[in-house]
């Protein structure tokens, strides 16, 4: 028995539970594009409290119960920070506002968007840490960081032109933005890479500070949200959402972590 079966073995129930709440994930992902109106929103605030509870069970799971905790404050601190900063002053998104579908605020940040930052943090740093794997171990953390970042940053490349054609908020100044997405400025995209930065760097200082030995592997489920989310979200795009540039941009970054997970399965 490997050690890495034998600590799921011990953890028993608790390293199921990411697993369950992935796959009640994408049966709510599936259903969004069929939805409308009110049944849509519902559909959202279930996709991302389950995506949220995927990030904080899983990083429980693999490192410990204060590890899970740390996970959920500091990505609610740090998204509350940077969105309340970026409402106020534009900076460094880009001008933006929230409608009032999104409900309840801390600081005129919607409940909604910390939990959807929560959802997409974990998963993020799970995919990195598996493209970096055979990076040398003295540039290993660094480059988990930015390799985590730059995901955090191109799932929101695929969300963000769907959470505004739901209504869920505007930008004052959508152009330029990527080719194909006309309602989305560049300086989201900035201003996701900096704002994963910064999480990143502080995630892996957490995780590093409130780790307990003896975790169970606990990266299948965030792998088939982030997996689900982006691939499947294309597809989605592509459909039924008449969102081709996002779509177009969802298959292209598919495409190059599948091209890199190849390349290292080669070489082992």
């Amino acid at each position: 028995m490997s050690a890495a079966t034998a600590a799921v073995r011990r953890a028993g129930a608790p390293a199921r539970v990411p697993l369950v709440l992935a796959v009640l994930l994408v049966l709510a992902a599936i259903a969004y594009p069929l939805t409308d109106g009110t049944a849509r929103d519902a559909v959202s605030w279930t996709i991302v409290l389950l995506g949220s509870g995927v990030s904080v069970t899983a990083a429980a799971v693999a490192h410990g119960a204060r590890t899970g905790a740390a996970v959920l404050v500091l990505v609610a601190l740090t998204s509350v920070a940077f969105e309340a900063v970026g409402l106020a002053t534009g900076y460094p998104y880009g001008p933006y506002t929230y409608s009032d579908v999104l409900g309840p605020t801390l600081l005129g940040v919607p409940f909604l968007v910390p939990l959807a930052w929560l959802m997409m943090a974990w998963p993020s740093r799970v995919l990195a840490e598996l493209l970096t794997r055979r990076v040398r171990p003295g540039r290993r953390r660094a480059a988990r960081v930015a390799v985590a970042a730059a995901v955090f940053a191109g799932w929101d490349v695929v969300l963000d032109p769907q959470l505004v054609q739901a209504g869920y908020w505007t930008w004052a100044e959508p152009t330029p933005g990527l080719p194909g997405i006309d309602t989305v400025p560049l300086t989201n995209l900035g201003g996701w890479l900096l704002a994963g930065l910064v999480l990143m760097a502080v995630l892996e200082l957490v995780v590093a500070r409130t780790a307990a030995p003896g975790g169970a592997r606990a990266d299948a489920a965030p792998l088939l949200v982030i997996g689900w989310m982006v691939a499947g979200g294309a597809l989605a795009h592509a459909l039924w959402l008449d969102l081709p540039g996002s779509a177009a941009w969802g298959a292209g970054l598919t495409a190059v972590v599948a091209a890199v997970l190849a390349v290292q399965a080669r070489r082992r």
